[in-house]
């Protein structure tokens, strides 16, 4: 009677526009988690995250009991109970005798026909945490297809409420099948339950059908459009920058370059050390075969002259895989070099990178526009190991003209509290999954920093409130004018202040060359903001308009003016004072979450030696 009344108030779920099925996320979405649902026909579709199977009660059939049992030599005490007492059989059912062979005819038998069964599966389309119980009858489909983990299906069925309580308000109970996406289930690599997020790394197109990862992606996609939504209501204007640009954006940055040449070299010399009648690849293969047998000779111990046969072995393959890559480089440095001298050879005609910033373009469109931002990917060549940056990341730049360094540090300290309570108000069921799961105070610490105040010191005080601490020892000596390092500015977000932190005014040695020099002509206009548990999250800085200051730094860092022409026409034609700051968006994502890899928030992650999709 209660699903009755609830089904007559309930409001209708229409299907996907696109497809015919219901997202699963307007059902378990509801306040209700569905129950004003119960009786409506839906269509769905998902992954099976785990199943189980129920079997379910035989009835007996009139012939059970009509076996001749009269005349057998060979029958046993066993199958005369099953066949002629349906209380005994049942018994022997439960004792797990119900498959024992029963004689249908003197002299013959047959196996009973297996008993039927249901399948509860739980599917996950990827919309919510929750997923949905669903219920399939073997009479309707073969439940061995239906239950291996991550089996894709497409159902349709009825919503009911299941007839005993438990975790799950509501199950669908299946009518048809309509599609099964079938798995290997040998090769299937989520097959276990909590894979370490490390190992996971190692299977990035498969790892989004966990849940951790899927709840994260969510939380990425909701601060996605807070950023866009931030920056809409304060009237700035989305500006795309290049990727490729012949500019170095901070003058001191690890880049990767864009060439062609190098396919150029390849089609001049297709096989470079072909006349060894050995390919480097084939090399590498054999490399790591004998390193794996290495590997089991150490771990058993019990063959000391095999594993000392297989290390020298494993060395002279090494040598050899040596020898060919350098030559392999030899040959393709001598047509580089031949072409180097003349970029009209290049694609573009002259040395061109993938971007490090976006900065400096956005700034001749704030010079226009007034209020613009972007938001993209950016590359180093760092060869970092750090767990906070890979190669390629994504940022959040912003350029604001008519405004100064207090202005951009008050636009930052209001975006990233935008973004906390933005993911605490749209993502509740995601956070609370990660709360569970992941790092339990993460929900607090967001909701403490949309409400407090963030603490803004000068680098000089940083440097200060560093130089007295005497529990801890930094790896890098602090003095002034180096370089703070995330060791150090942690410590003054996590151990002294336990806040956010916002350190400004650095010395001008230790910051980008288009960084306004202030009047003290040692610190410049800049600051970052660091983040409890994250480190240094925002960057920023007023920039320099003033023409001949910003042609002095040029010289003094020796870049060459070439590059930076059309960025000081700027200066030359109606210049004036903006300012701008950068936000880690992987690292962002990294303070919803509470994770502590930028690889675990990086849909496809590339970093020193790793790019395997």
């Amino acid at each position: 009677m209660a699903s009755e009344e609830n089904n007559t108030v309930a409001t209708p779920v229409a299907p996907f526009k696109y497809s015919n099925r219901v997202i699963l996320k307007t059902i378990l979405g509801r306040d209700d988690s569905g129950l004003g649902l119960v009786g409506q026909k839906f269509v769905i579709g998902g992954w099976v995250k785990s199943s189980r199977e129920v079997r379910k009660e035989h009835e007996p059939s009139p012939s059970d009991d009509g076996v001749a049992l009269t005349g057998q030599k060979d029958v046993s005490c066993a199958e005369i109970l099953q066949s002629r007492i349906p209380f005994f059989r049942s018994i022997m059912r439960v004792l797990g005798a119900s498959n024992y062979p029963v004689r249908e005819k003197l002299g013959s038998v047959i196996s009973k026909p297996p008993l039927p069964s249901v399948a509860y599966l739980q599917v996950s389309d990827g919309s919510c945490v929750a997923s949905l119980q669903v219920l399939v009858d073997s009479a309707i489909s073969p439940l061995s297809q239906l239950m291996l983990a991550g089996t894709c299906i497409l159902a349709e069925g009825v919503l009911k409420q299941p007839s005993v309580p438990g975790k799950y308000v509501i199950q669908l109970e299946v009518e048809k099948i309509l599609y099964v996406g079938m798995v290997d289930q040998n090769n299937y690599p989520l097959s276990k339950k909590r894979i370490p997020l490390g190992t996971l790394r190692d299977c990035s197109h498969l790892r989004p059908r966990t849940t951790t990862v899927a709840s994260v992606m969510r939380i990425c996609n909701a601060l996605t459009f807070a950023t866009h939504t931030f920056f809409h209501n304060h009237g700035f204007l989305y500006v795309q920058v290049p990727t490729i640009t012949t500019t170095d954006s901070e003058g001191f940055s690890e880049k990767f370059h864009v060439t062609t040449l190098f396919s150029t070299a390849d089609k001049k010399e297709p096989n470079a050390i072909a006349d060894w009648g050995v390919s480097l690849e084939a090399v590498q293969a054999a490399i790591k075969e004998k390193s794996n047998v290495v590997e089991e000779l150490k771990r058993s111990e019990s063959n000391k002259e095999a594993l000392v046969a297989a290390v020298q072995d494993l060395r002279k393959t090494n040598e050899l895989a040596s020898q060919l890559e350098a030559r392999g480089k030899s040959t393709l440095g001598t047509s580089l070099k031949a072409d180097k001298a003349d970029f009209s050879n290049e694609f573009f005609s002259r040395p061109s990178y993938l971007t490090v910033s976006g900065h400096l373009h956005l700034e001749s469109y704030a010079c226009a526009l007034g209020n613009v931002y972007s938001f993209g990917p950016r590359f180093r060549a760092d060869k970092s190991e750090s767990a906070k940056h890979v190669a390629e990341m994504w940022k959040v730049e912003l350029e604001m003209a008519f405004s100064q360094l207090e202005d951009v540090m008050n636009c930052a300290d209001d975006y990233l509290k935008f973004l906390c309570k933005w993911v605490l108000e749209k993502c509740s069921d995601d956070m609370k999954f990660v709360s569970n799961r992941i790092e339990k105070t993460i929900v607090d610490r967001l909701q403490s920093m949309t409400s407090s105040s963030f603490e803004k010191i000068s680098y000089t005080k940083a440097v200060e409130d560093l130089k007295v601490v005497t529990v801890k020892t930094f790896e890098v000596k602090i003095d002034w004018g180096v370089a703070l390092t995330e060791e150090h500015v942690s410590y003054l977000a996590d151990e002294i202040y336990k806040k956010p932190v916002i350190i400004y005014d650095y010395p001008k040695e230790i910051k980008p060359f288009y960084v306004r020099l202030n009047g003290d002509g040692r610190t410049v206009a800049a600051f970052d903001m660091v983040v409890p548990m994250v480190g240094t999250l925002i960057s920023g800085s007023q920039n320099e308009e003033r023409i001949d200051m910003l042609n002095t730094r040029i010289k003094e860092l020796g870049l060459p003016t070439e590059q930076y022409e059309w960025y000081l026409d700027l200066r030359r034609h109606g210049t004036v004072k903006h300012s701008g700051f950068s936000l880690g968006f992987d690292a962002m994502v990294l303070l919803a979450t509470g994770l502590t890899n930028v690889r675990d928030v990086i849909p496809f992650p590339r970093s020193h030696g790793k790019a395997n999709n």
